[in-house]
């Protein structure tokens, strides 16, 4: 009797009460709620709130960026709930005559289960029978399971494209059924100092090219609003990049003794004779720190990091009014579409399922990008807003952001605008990939920012004043961040470069390079024979004339060319592989400075801070590793793989100044498709002087 009441009860409809939901709310006019933890105004209600909060993938509603965690696990816990009722009246009938079947011993077993197996928790997790299950329905239960796992964690979606995720569920079902998986004190004390010393071998092993080809030590930085300084090393060579260590420099920064001497460490933890160069970023005291290791270190150069300087000319391209005006109107277009569900999948349907907007690395970068995603979709975009599905949904058909998006978008001042900012950043962002992702690429940045100079000049060619305005962007940057000694000596010593009939070298160039070898060859002993070897080589005589070497100018990197065909001139074979084998930039991948942060926490205590470091060190020389494998593929290193969608692109900001512009999107720049001047790729004559800049 108790079992029949039970279940006629769960068939009375449902009265709706008060969703619990609202005290993180407050309602509005209309349909609208108010965020209590961002404030972000949202059309759709309760329900719209609860997806807000949740921060779950939903199409048109951006994550609640302020939620405390225990709301979003609540919140989601309400939501999945709700989902597992959801049933079929005719599914709901055949339960309830199952259960009417059901002797007494079955009534009193379920009479005796607890409160909580009927709450939101426990009907996340039911008990999955495998008897009589099917492949599909296995292959459900396994994603189910592991989607569980992410959610209840709160991890990243994009920890899905790591190579180590299908590596394990391949381990895993290997095992087949039954596996258990290790207890958390297996993996800190056992697996944690395994994989730890795994990898430091794997560095070990690296080291022993440093004799020949040397190494560059990476200084990065990062200081937070309450002013702590954390400094990351690497270490990076022709072969891979290492992370060494994380260091919190707050208490010194700013004293130029403790600094030289933190850096002391360092060098001498990979041996001054294995050094070549440091490159530290603008937001170190670099003159201190320079003048220190050049006094102290005769072998040793300090540079700029070229992505840096390269970050700085697009941002300073991006504040030019007209380029800032053309940013805000693409802006206008994304926020209109990615803020309205129908809108974007509208918008998908008409791009094939393309985004119109994809992530970058930094600021000034995606802003660029973006205005190229939005330029290749340029005639979808238009046929998208004068389409008959698009006027007749009064959702978004009527509002004036609508209005003026089509005026935008049927402006052809705003598209010539787009077409000019894609040509003019273009050069400096292929650049920027040259020189990133560890690529030893010192040896072609003078060339590469005079053929992106050059691009300029020629897309330019009847507009004077725009000319300068970037050229004179460019000439400032590259006096004060990234004009170095050791780029000139590399663009000197590359076949490329030195064997191309249409570049002529400036007398700086080679001024510098002498200057250079001074430094690496200091006594006259080492230096007794090199004026006969440079001469072999800017003859091309001996073996730097025969065809293999010839052949293998563009089939091999500088530093790889010099160890095949430099016997002739070995001294200078020997200077020529360290420099040429160097990097440039310290951008090697999107860095998450919140993890270092938490290590250098002064909460945490000895031994958790120890772990915490170990687990840092797999995690970052894992990433660099990946960062190793897409370098041989066509993974792009300045674009993310994933929209943020609360950026400045996407999210709906009250009271946003007009001028403002953006910063976390774009999309790669392959140059394919663009609807803007062409200019040739043979861009010097034979009279032209190369890195006058």
């Amino acid at each position: 009797m108790k079992l029949q009441l039970y279940f006629d009860f769960l068939l009375l409809p449902v009265v709706r009460e008060k969703d619990v939901c609202w005290e993180y709310a407050e309602k509005l006019d209309g349909n609208k709620v108010r965020c209590k933890f961002c404030f972000r105004v949202l059309n759709g209600g309760i329900s719209r709130l609860k997806h807000h909060l949740s921060r779950l993938p939903s199409k048109g509603v951006n994550p609640c960026s302020k939620v405390r965690d225990d709301v979003t696990d609540r919140v989601r816990a309400i939501i999945a709930s709700k989902e597992d009722v959801k049933e079929a009246p005719s599914a709901k009938k055949q339960k309830l005559t199952e259960a009417r079947s059901l002797d007494l011993s079955a009534s009193k077993a379920l009479m005796s289960m607890s409160v909580e197996a009927t709450s939101p928790i426990a009907k996340l997790y039911p008990s999955v029978t495998p008897t009589g299950s099917s492949p599909a329905s296995d292959q459900e239960n396994a994603e189910r399971s592991i989607a569980l796992f992410f959610f209840e964690n709160k991890l990243d979606f994009s920890v899905a494209r790591s190579s180590s995720y299908q590596l394990m569920i391949d381990a895993v079902g290997k095992c087949g059924s039954g596996l258990k998986g290790p207890s958390p004190e297996t993996l800190k004390m056992t697996w944690l100092e395994r994989i730890k010393s795994e990898v430091s071998l794997q560095s070990k092993d690296i080291e022993k090219e440093w004799t020949i080809t040397g190494c560059t030590i990476i200084a990065e930085t990062w200081t937070d609003n309450k002013s702590r300084a954390l400094i990351n090393f690497l270490v990076s060579s022709p072969s891979r990049t290492f992370f060494h260590k994380s260091v919190d420099a707050s208490a010194y920064y700013k004293n130029i003794k403790c600094l030289a001497d933190l850096f002391d460490s360092v060098i001498q933890d990979f041996g001054p004779e294995n050094v070549v160069q440091i490159i530290v970023d603008s937001t170190l005291n670099c003159t201190g720190i320079a003048n220190h290791i050049l006094q102290n270190y005769g072998t040793i150069f300090v540079s700029p990091c070229a992505s840096q300087c390269l970050n700085a000319v697009l941002e300073e391209f991006s504040k030019v009014d007209w380029v800032n005006r053309c940013i805000s109107q693409a802006q206008a277009i994304s926020k209109f579409i990615y803020n309205n569900s129908a809108m974007l999948d509208l918008m998908k349907k008409f791009t094939g399922g393309q985004e119109i907007i994809k992530t970058g690395i930094t600021k000034s970068v995606s802003s660029f990008l973006s205005l190229q995603s939005i330029l290749k979709q340029r005639s979808r975009l238009k046929h998208m807003f004068n389409s008959p599905e698009f006027s007749a949904n009064s959702t978004y058909a009527n509002k004036p952001q609508s209005i003026t998006c089509i005026g935008i978008l049927d402006d052809n001042d705003f598209w010539r605008a787009v077409e000019e900012c894609v040509a003019v950043s273009e050069p400096f962002l292929k650049v920027m990939r040259e020189v990133s992702g560890g690529k030893p690429a010192v040896g072609f940045i003078y060339e590469l920012m005079t053929r992106a100079k050059e691009s300029i000049r020629t897309y330019f060619i009847m507009d004077e004043i725009k000319c300068k305005t970037f050229l004179d962007i460019v000439d400032k940057k590259w006096q004060n961040h990234l004009h170095s000694s050791l780029h000139s000596a590399a663009a000197f010593l590359n076949p490329s470069i030195q064997y191309n009939p249409e570049i002529k070298f400036i007398g700086s160039i080679k001024e510098e390079f002498f200057r250079v070898l001074e430094k690496l060859l200091p006594t006259p002993e080492l230096r007794r024979d090199i004026t006969n070897q440079i001469l072999l080589f800017t003859r091309a005589t001996g073996m730097f004339g025969c065809n293999l070497a010839k052949e293998a100018i563009d089939a091999v990197s500088p530093g790889i060319w010099w160890e095949q065909y430099g016997d002739s001139a070995p001294m200078l074979q020997r200077v020529a592989i360290r420099i040429l084998s160097q990097v440039c930039s310290t951008s090697t991948f999107e860095r998450h400075w919140s993890t270092f942060k938490q290590i250098h926490s002064e909460k945490r205590n000895k031994i958790d801070k120890e772990t915490l470091n170990d687990l840092v060190y797999i995690n970052y020389n894992l990433k660099l590793a990946k960062s190793l494998k897409s370098k041989c593929s066509e993974v792009d290193p300045i674009q993310l793989d994933d929209i943020d969608m609360t950026s400045e692109w996407v999210e709906e900001i009250e009271n946003t100044s007009p001028t403002q512009w953006l910063d976390r999107f774009g999309s790669a720049l392959d140059g394919s498709d663009l609807n803007t001047r062409q200019f040739s790729s043979s861009i010097f004559g034979a009279s032209d002087h190369i890195f006058g800049l």
